[in-house]
């Protein structure tokens, strides 16, 4: 029958033979393509759609890379968002993720021909940053670190850790039942809100592998409380061959002024500390990573264990490592360091737009906070633009995706967490929503 809508259908082959489909196919992959092809003609056999705008319509629903993975705009106010992929990359280290990502030198030395060691520029450039380590090295999150140390210095052996210190880190997963895993065995020293020098002294033994002083980052216990510091901890275990680890969990390097409750890598081990851990991506700003610095022989037994061989990163990692230490300021680095005169003035501009356009829109004064686990008690002064609580999921479902919070009934844009290079995206999101 002629007017059957299943004779309208542009055939599949067809449509993958026009040229802008098959120049789409070569970026994307064919079966992609082709499922979205199919998808388009399901819609014109049930006459949502013309045949005649077949490859337009599939071009639409076309993403712009194979992954899946889609680009987001975080208007939260929470810097290290973990949902949100933590820090956002600097353009230096995406470029340098670029160009390591076809063969490379990273365990090559051009000059002689021979096998170099893996990820040296890396290294040198965390070394430089922090010179109170003697030695480095990197695997693929602070967790995996951890379990490395555990590892290699403990498993059969006790790791002396204060009570107060056991905490759940994000989805559920708790530091006492990783360190577990590894088949060390867990001495646990003080109470929740108390520990003193004389109930670490009181736990040293044949068996103890190593003191862990574990960063409580993301949460904090006031009160009646006493802790042992590093330097003071380190006096003690002086001359008993009892290693000192300390994870300090958000990876600021040096100290810094907006937070200054928040350990560093520098200042803990120049402090008295045999090794450091913390991430790579959070407060340092860089790709998802475990830093591990300290004295050369410790490092050292933890590159030769055979575990490291498993946790390593690649080399996409060190590239982006590497150029987040060297290069610019990354962007976490920028929204920690924005001036709140700055941040209002972006408000007042955005909210002008939107009530040109007709949208109730307000600046208002907000406070964001660091994310990821760190300086959970250091709010930080914002500025956000306000719109009716609706736009809250429009936006997450628009183009660009972005996500806001609700308070109140409104919808609050934070833009701390966003640069300003990022407010006409944000707008033009805002205001395509506002013509529809």
């Amino acid at each position: 029958m002629s007017d059957d809508p299943r004779r309208q259908v542009p055939r599949t082959d067809t449509l993958l033979a026009d040229p802008r489909l098959a120049a789409a196919g070569e970026r994307l992959g064919r079966s992609l393509v082709k499922g979205a092809v199919q998808r388009v003609q399901q819609r014109i056999r049930d006459g949502e759609l013309p045949p005649g705008e077949a490859v337009g319509a599939v071009l639409a629903v076309l993403p712009g890379t194979a992954g899946s993975l889609q680009p987001v705009l975080n208007a939260t106010g929470v810097l290290v968002h973990t949902n949100l992929g933590r820090a956002p990359l600097s353009e230096a280290a995406v470029e340098a993720v670029v160009a390591a990502s076809g063969t490379t030198d990273v365990e090559l030395d051009l000059a002689t021909g021979r096998r170099g060691p893996r990820g040296e520029a890396a290294i040198t450039a965390l070394l430089a940053a922090v010179p109170a380590a003697e030695a480095a090295i990197v695997v693929n999150n602070c967790a995996a670190a951890l379990a490395l140390v555990a590892t290699a210095l403990g498993a059969g052996r006790e790791l002396v850790l204060a009570r107060g210190e056991l905490v759940e880190i994000g989805d559920g997963f708790r530091i006492p039942e990783l360190l577990a895993s590894t088949g060390a065995r867990l001495r646990e020293v003080g109470t929740t809100n108390r520990v003193t020098l004389a109930d670490y002294r009181g736990a040293l033994g044949p068996d103890t592998g190593a003191v862990l002083k574990v960063h409580p980052s993301n949460f904090v216990v006031r009160g009646f409380t006493r802790a042992v510091e590093v330097a003071e901890l380190s006096s003690a275990l002086a001359g008993t061959g009892v290693p000192l680890v300390a994870d300090v969990g958000s990876g600021l390097l040096r100290p810094h002024p907006q937070l200054p409750d928040e350990p560093d890598l520098q200042t803990t081990l120049a402090s008295g500390a045999d090794l450091v851990l913390a991430s790579g991506d959070k407060l340092l700003g860089g790709p998802q990573a475990g830093l591990v610095l300290g004295r050369a022989e410790l490092v050292q037994r933890l590159r030769r264990h055979p575990l490291y061989r498993a946790l390593r990163v690649d080399k996409t990692t060190l590239a982006a490592l590497e150029a987040t230490i060297r290069g610019p300021v990354p962007p976490v680095q920028e929204m920690l360091a924005a001036d709140i005169g700055s941040l209002r003035e972006r408000a007042h501009a955005l909210a002008d737009r939107f009530r040109a356009a007709g949208l109730d829109a307000a600046a208002v004064d907000t406070e964001a906070r660091v994310g990821g686990g760190g300086a959970p008690e250091q709010p930080l002064p914002s500025a956000a633009v306000s719109l009716p609580e609706s736009f809250a999921e429009a936006l997450r479902r628009g183009t660009p995706q972005v996500v806001g919070y609700v308070e109140d009934g409104r919808t609050l844009l934070d833009l701390r967490s966003l640069l300003p290079s990022a407010d006409d995206a944000l707008a033009a999101a805002v205001l395509e929503l506002a013509g529809g």
